[in-house]
């Protein structure tokens, strides 16, 4: 039986040690397809840049390409850093490729750099990370993808091309829960992002709920969290997932932009003792383990939220771990193929 709770995928599109970036796309490419098949309900791309650790500073480009590659499975950023952009082109970015593939595309959206603030500077000098230009900024994107022609706005002589039946879903990204409130007051769904901060969550998924008001696309708050997920075949094996994943959050946070750990370089490393003391802060970034131990985790884990969907990111210095990852999620969480699904709607008409 299918299961209730829907498993989602954001993909970083990492680049791993003596890979290239070209690896990373087709890498990126293989796991959407592979997503597809195995009936997870969406796959999202992230953006960032100034970085040769990830390959995907454009999300909208690589989402056509993953269009024509998949059938069925939702497609979206994961998300589109608005503050770097006009609302329109963002738009009508969006709005071409919900026209190339109708009733697939997500938008989300974030307000944090996803990079550091020169290269933000570098992307839009004008950009003041204000949060009324933010707030903004919404409001038009939302404008512009409704074809709104409000009298004496902008909106009234500047459409968003190209003119479409559809839209894509809006969705709000946030590791602080700020962004919540504005999505629960402009009615967009809302991404709470526990891989980069593991507090707090399940208090900004209440507050959305409690302040959400409806818009014409969404009637309901519906909201999800983003993770970091390892699964193994054994636990041995998830441990060693774990442990490099611990490495490199721990390079991150001191500032070391280098490739991804290697199976060689995790079993030869050993925690100082103030490393592990920052772990114990980073714990809840990272769910890892046997299939039946992550299922166990990530039921917990929405039920807490009081989400139906998660949201998984996974990153393996051998690309052959990351897809048998979210294998073993799928078929733990019982998610239904996509051959499967299309039969059943076949048998019901």
């Amino acid at each position: 039986m299918k299961t209730s709770l829907r498993l989602s995928v954001l993909d970083q599109s990492p680049v791993r040690p003596g890979a290239t970036a070209r690896q990373a796309l087709l890498e990126t490419t293989e796991l959407a397809q592979l997503a597809d098949r195995l009936g997870y309900t969406r796959f999202w791309v992230s953006e960032h840049h100034n970085t040769t650790t990830l390959a995907g500073p454009t999300p909208e480009v690589l989402l056509a390409h993953l269009g024509a590659h998949t059938q069925h499975i939702r497609l979206g950023s994961g998300g589109v850093m608005l503050p770097h952009y006009s609302a329109l082109k963002v738009a009508e970015n969006f709005k071409m490729l919900e026209a190339l593939h109708p009733g697939r595309i997500d938008l989300g959206i974030g307000r944090a750099p996803g990079a550091d603030r020169l290269t933000a500077y570098a992307l839009n000098p004008s950009n003041q990370f204000k949060e009324e230009d933010f707030i903004e900024q919404l409001i038009d994107l939302q404008a512009y993808l409704r074809d709104d022609r409000t009298p004496e706005t902008i909106h009234e002589r500047v459409q968003a091309i190209p003119q479409i039946d559809t839209q894509p879903e809006l969705w709000l990204l946030s590791s602080s829960g700020q962004s919540g409130h504005f999505a629960a007051r402009l009615g967009m769904g809302f991404t709470f992002a526990q891989f980069i901060n593991p507090n707090g969550g399940p208090a900004a998924v209440r507050q959305y709920r409690q302040q959400f008001r409806p818009s014409p696309e969404l009637a309901v708050p519906t909201a999800s969290v983003a993770l970091f997920v390892l699964c193994a075949d054994t636990e041995e094996k998830a441990n060693a997932l774990a442990k490099a994943m611990q490495i490199q959050l721990l390079r991150f946070e001191q500032g070391v932009r280098g490739p991804y750990p290697t199976a060689a370089e995790a079993m030869a490393y050993q925690f100082a003792p103030e490393e592990l003391a920052r772990l114990r802060h980073h714990q809840g970034r990272v769910v890892s383990g046997t299939p039946a131990q992550v299922h166990q985790q990530l039921t917990a884990l929405a039920a807490a939220y009081e989400v139906d969907e998660l949201i998984l990111t996974s990153i393996t210095a051998d690309f052959a771990d990351r897809l048998r990852s979210y294998e073993l999620l799928a078929e733990s969480f019982n998610l239904a193929p996509t051959a499967q699904v299309v039969a059943e709607m076949v048998e019901m008409d």
